[in-house]
């Protein structure tokens, strides 16, 4: 039976959350709002309207939000060319694919965002699909962006292993009854990702691919259909 290895990118794969921080920040500079650094940090891996919304009293004029997101992008686009992946981050994806894994990217990256994206990850002979928030009407944390990537490779839930850095990659797997693994890589700390549903959690995609066997990928590997809480990594 075929299996699915989910990713996130930004903060998973790419080393990206720190620089989206500093584009929220200054497009909410821009446009007036004092923000703090780290509550921008905790809501970074939302889709831009959400972390909007998130990050603001969602009393306020919202006539802004569109220009708050234009801004983030343009600050963010000025870091496309420097974007650098994690170690391991592309051996991890082609170790998976070659074993028979169907490798799915799960993002709310926009088009020439992920176009860069891939660009650092330089591994886009080890994908089979690419599933992003424009494309279900929810993005994480509901499960619709899961759901949809299992849509698109034929994948049941139960045979699919889900990778992110932030809660809501864990809130999203666990609503779309996926096994999850946390990485700490993204700046999030290991008992926020335990506590929000990982399975197991690991430095980096290094780390993961050092010890996928004893994974999640390892459970799903032996045909289980669900995996249990490890406290290893």
């Amino acid at each position: 039976m075929d299996r699915a290895a989910l990713f996130d990118v930004d903060g998973t794969l790419v080393d990206s959350n720190h620089l989206h921080v500093v584009a929220w920040w200054e497009a909410f500079r821009q446009h007036g709002h004092r923000v703090a650094t780290h509550a921008v940090h905790r809501a970074i891996g939302l889709p831009g309207a959400q972390l909007i919304d998130h990050v603001l009293d969602r009393s306020r004029d919202r006539s802004d939000d569109g220009r708050l997101s234009t801004a983030h992008d343009t600050v963010y686009g000025t870091f496309h060319e420097r974007l650098e992946a994690f170690d391991g981050a592309g051996d991890l994806l082609r170790t998976l694919a070659g074993d028979g894994w169907k490798v799915v990217l799960v993002t709310s990256a926009k088009d020439r965002e992920l176009d860069a994206l891939r660009r650092a990850i330089d591994a886009d002979d080890a994908l089979t699909a690419t599933a992003s928030a424009d494309d279900v009407e929810e993005g994480k944390p509901a499960p619709d962006p899961l759901e949809h990537a299992l849509s698109l490779v034929g994948v049941p839930a139960d045979r699919a292993v889900f990778v992110g850095d932030s809660v809501w990659d864990m809130k999203a797997a666990r609503r779309a009854h996926v096994v999850c693994a946390g990485l700490l890589c993204g700046g999030i700390p290991r008992a926020d990702l335990t506590e929000a549903g990982a399975a197991a959690v690991y430095d980096d995609p290094a780390d993961l691919l050092a010890r996928l066997r004893a994974s999640p990928f390892g459970t799903v590997r032996a045909g289980t259909a669900t995996a249990g809480r490890s406290s290893d990594g």
